[in-house]
């Protein structure tokens, strides 16, 4: 398997392994990249451009990254909090008058980014075009009455997440958290990150799509817990409902859905685009910093832990991001981040100095902890140690 890239002394762990996922687990095109105290040590790509083609993946290939995304969308609430252009222990209402029906008047912004505001579910699911169509979306979340009181639990927000953070920028600042992103993230650090895509970067875009499990990784596989099948066998279940809040799944593919900004979910990135952003998080890129110390310790400070009520596992959340644990395995117990289901991977680890990209082309059934993007991260560990 050719392999393009370099890395830095010490980090020859990360290219093995990064060619042992083409060679082992069905990787079909795939790049990763690692900061180390602002400044690159990996940069790898590899294997196709599109999921079904042949075309060679370049340097600066991007792919959506799925809910990769997320962590993208709470710098942005996170940087409006540190300016005090927004309240994290403020109301949504008092940003949103609209979102204060049905119960939620007590929802504080900061149990939007904790996943603790009870509207994971729609009592009926958008198409991809209501979807794509902020106002609309807004107004339908704004109606809906929470599964559980604010506040009091925590559950994924798989595809509500969209609408919340969209609606409560567009409302703190007149602006597309889109808009927000390109000029104040994308803008000052050079990233190829994109929250809708714009009509001229669309070539550089790969086609995703469904990979399968190589066979004999699948015979190893532990069976999941009783509870997590039946909950996405059980068609009313919180889980089922949350990943079915926009029905039919959009295509992916479909240069409308990568043109709309749906900050849960159609982040497109390259590898350098996640890992950049996660370095100029926790420290300075070019003399770009995006967060001030007391920023980072909220994005990593625990928020929400314990059994999830959408996700059936336990899972552990600060402002916006996941946290180091059994459900999301990253660096160490003080990395973030965000995983992209069945794929794509961003975090950092303060303490190392580490910031990590990974994105594929080939999305697998795993939720949170790819076994590709885990054998990277701890080819990383074993480079550091």
């Amino acid at each position: 398997m050719d392999v393009n890239g370099t890395v830095a002394e010490g980090f020859e762990p990360v290219r093995e392994a990064f060619v042992r996922n083409f060679e082992t687990l069905g990787e079909r095109g795939a790049a990763v990249a690692v900061y180390r105290d602002g400044h690159k040590v990996v940069d790898l790509w590899g294997g196709t451009r599109d999921v079904d083609g042949t075309e060679p993946w370049e340097r600066g290939t991007a792919q959506i990254v799925r809910s990769a995304t997320k962590g993208v969308a709470a710098a942005v609430l996170l940087m409006l909090a540190e300016r005090g252009e927004l309240d994290l222990d403020a109301p949504v209402g008092h940003y949103w008058p609209e979102y204060k029906a049905q119960g939620k008047e007590h929802t504080l912004v900061r149990h939007v980014l904790a996943h603790r505001a009870g509207v994971p579910v729609l009592d009926r699911p958008l198409t991809p075009a209501e979807a794509a169509d902020p106002d609309f979306a807004a107004a339908v979340l704004a109606a809906q009455a929470p599964a559980w009181e604010p506040g009091t639990n925590h559950g994924y927000h798989a595809q509500t997440y969209s609408w919340l953070t969209g609606e409560l920028v567009l409302r703190a600042t007149g602006r597309s958290v889109g808009e927000w992103i390109a000029t104040g993230i994308a803008g000052p650090l050079g990233l190829d990150l994109w929250l809708g895509l714009p009509e001229a970067q669309a070539h550089r875009v790969g086609r995703v799509g469904p990979v399968e499990a190589p066979a004999q990784e699948g015979a190893l596989r532990t069976r999941p817990k009783r509870a997590v099948a039946e909950a996405y066998a059980d068609p009313d279940s919180l889980t089922t409902r949350a990943f079915a809040a926009i029905t039919p799944l959009p295509d992916e593919n479909d240069p409308s859905y990568r043109a709309a900004v749906l900050p849960a979910s159609n982040g497109i990135a390259t590898a350098d685009g996640l890992a950049r952003f996660y370095a100029a998080l926790t420290g300075e890129v070019d003399g770009v910093r995006l967060f001030a110390p007391g920023t980072l310790e909220r994005a990593r400070t625990e928020v929400s832990a314990g059994p999830d009520r959408v996700l059936v596992i336990p899972t552990r959340f600060g402002l916006g991001y996941m946290l180091h644990g059994s459900a999301s395995p990253l660096l160490g117990p003080g990395s973030f981040g965000h995983p992209g289901r069945g794929g794509a991977l961003g975090f950092a680890d303060p303490d190392s100095g580490i910031a990590f990209g990974y994105v594929t082309n080939g999305f697998r059934k795993s939720v949170t902890a790819d076994p590709r993007a885990q054998a990277l991260v701890r080819a990383v560990r074993t480079a550091l140690a």
